[in-house]
């Protein structure tokens, strides 16, 4: 998935809509630290998160809003999650998803309106995103490069965290420094082997420890609500397109399916903007939630 990331191509975005998107994700990695500490003596934090164990659940949730499943479940490993917690996050995650989702599609039809609320004049059209021309490697070659790289890293490397940033920061430099990498391989094959990992670990996953934390769904309700907030008030301040909530919304907390849909609702030539800040998202989940890890374990637990 790393390897799919052209940098070339977050030029034409802009600066602004970046900083947009990058203050969602922002928001989702440490509002958990700011509402453990300011909740900390409620019945909430001190028992169901830190007593029993559900803090444990949010960092899956960073990996999964931001990052997509690859993150979701490499920051599960990295946290320790238990399954029964990590089953019931996933089922809750994924309600909320969907029903965002549906409002994300509403949000972004009435941006025009939410414009001359705020009073923002910067409405104007990003850049085409630039075609990449020229002949592209053989996918044949392409998975040589990558799986050669995955396993002399496995090979000489026993840290499960290293590994991780290593082979994103690998996969980062491979796709911006091979002039005739090929990305649309490279996601296509991304997106395959997130089905085989997400079907091994539907294997490993008991049903009959499901359970349904009223009070930790009403938690998630707030983040992704803030999330939404704080990003339509830095939009604000930086006099830009309102349309770019919603979209930077679905690029963090959707994924490459949703947000383009969303931005189709809006305008079809933003499209292809909305797909790259998806990869971006899903190239920088896990180091949002590297960071929620060490926030929460540093001040809280």
């Amino acid at each position: 998935v790393m390897s799919s990331l052209s940098l070339t191509q977050l030029k034409a975005i802009g600066l602004k809509p970046l900083l947009v998107f990058a203050s969602g994700s922002l928001f989702i990695a440490v509002f958990p630290l700011v509402f453990l500490l300011l909740f900390s003596e409620t019945e909430l934090v001190s028992e169901i998160m830190i007593q029993e164990g559900y803090w444990m659940g949010i960092p899956p949730i960073v990996g999964s809003w931001i990052g997509g499943s690859t993150s979701q479940l490499v920051l599960k490993e990295l946290v320790e999650c238990p399954e029964n917690i990590f089953l019931t996050v996933l089922v809750m995650d994924n309600i909320l998803v969907n029903v965002w989702t549906i409002l994300m599609f509403q949000s972004i039809k009435k941006s025009n309106k939410l414009n001359i609320w705020f009073k923002v004049t910067d409405i104007a059209i990003p850049e085409d995103i630039r075609v990449e021309n020229g002949v592209k490697l053989n996918p044949m070659v392409s998975i040589a490069i990558i799986l050669g790289i995955v396993v002399l890293c496995n090979f000489l490397i026993e840290s499960f965290v290293v590994k991780v940033v290593l082979l994103s920061f690998l996969g980062l430099a491979i796709s911006n420094f091979i002039k005739q990498w090929n990305y649309k391989f490279a996601l296509k094959a991304g997106g395959i082997l997130i089905i085989v990992v997400m079907a091994v670990l539907g294997l490993k996953l008991q049903i009959a420890t499901l359970g349904f934390n009223m009070p930790f769904l009403g938690f998630l309700v707030v983040w992704l609500v803030g999330h939404f907030l704080f990003m339509i008030l830095i939009a604000k301040l930086l006099n830009i397109n309102m349309a770019w909530v919603p979209i930077a919304s679905m690029a963090n907390v959707g994924g490459i399916a949703t947000a383009p849909a969303v931005t189709a609702a809006y305008n079809l030539k933003w499209m292809p903007h909305a797909i790259v800040l998806a990869i971006l998202s899903m190239a920088t989940g896990t180091f949002w939630g590297m960071l929620t890890i060490w926030l929460v374990k540093y001040f809280v637990i």
